[in-house]
């Protein structure tokens, strides 16, 4: 049975919720389909998330990883394109981390891409009338850096893998500033994404002669 694995990160800084957990956790709360959906929440520090997720991957195995992570400031769901190989933190992170101009995985690429379906995942989320745009960049700070670390460490796997930024939800902006979406709307995008890359999996599978 294919396994999908999303991960998301706790609250940072003072925020008491993080909209990537809640919908990472619902999704795999809810879901009925035939794939195993398991949600693993990450600390929002360089080092401990990447051992976190490394630990998840050893422990389940994945076909598809889906990393999720909150872009305040987007009013979209926006599934990134791919991962650059520097770490630039312009605050701490949760531990008091901030590192500057540091390289995520020495000797790696400068670059990596995600290989989720992520222009099918717009549109079927697009479809579905809910907000969703592609992005070229998943910034410098910790999402970037499990983005890329994510990549490196799946590129000779047959799994496919990537990121999805996803908005401020309304209780995380209690300043009542910048663009926010429902948690409902959040979850139900992320759970299109999940939808849609099972599915371009399935199909690039039959195509090819092959059973995952």
């Amino acid at each position: 049975m294919t396994t999908v694995l999303i991960t998301a990160f706790e609250p940072f800084a003072s925020a008491t919720c993080n909209p990537s957990w809640e919908a990472a956790r619902a999704v795999a709360a809810e879901w009925t389909g035939e794939a195993t959906v398991v949600a693993v929440r990450l600390p929002v520090e360089f080092d401990r998330a990447t051992a976190a997720l490394h630990q998840a991957l050893d422990m389940h195995q994945p076909d598809v990883v889906v990393a999720l992570g909150v872009a305040e400031g987007r009013a979209a769901i926006t599934p990134e394109r791919i991962a650059i190989n520097v770490d630039d933190a312009r605050i701490p992170d949760n531990g008091g981390a901030r590192p500057v101009d540091a390289r995520v995985v020495e000797g790696a690429p400068d670059g990596l891409f995600s290989t989720l379906p992520v222009k099918r995942i717009v549109q079927a989320v697009r479809a579905s009338g809910i907000a969703s745009e592609l992005s070229a960049s998943a910034g410098t700070f910790v999402c970037n850096h499990v983005f890329f670390w994510l990549q490196h460490a799946l590129r000779h796997a047959d799994a496919r893998s990537g990121f999805i930024h996803v908005p401020a939800s309304p209780d995380m902006r209690h300043d009542g500033t910048g663009p926010t979406m429902e948690q409902s709307t959040i979850t139900a995008g992320i759970r299109i994404a999940v939808e849609t890359t099972l599915a371009h999996t399935t199909d690039v599978a039959v195509s090819e002669g092959t059973v995952h």
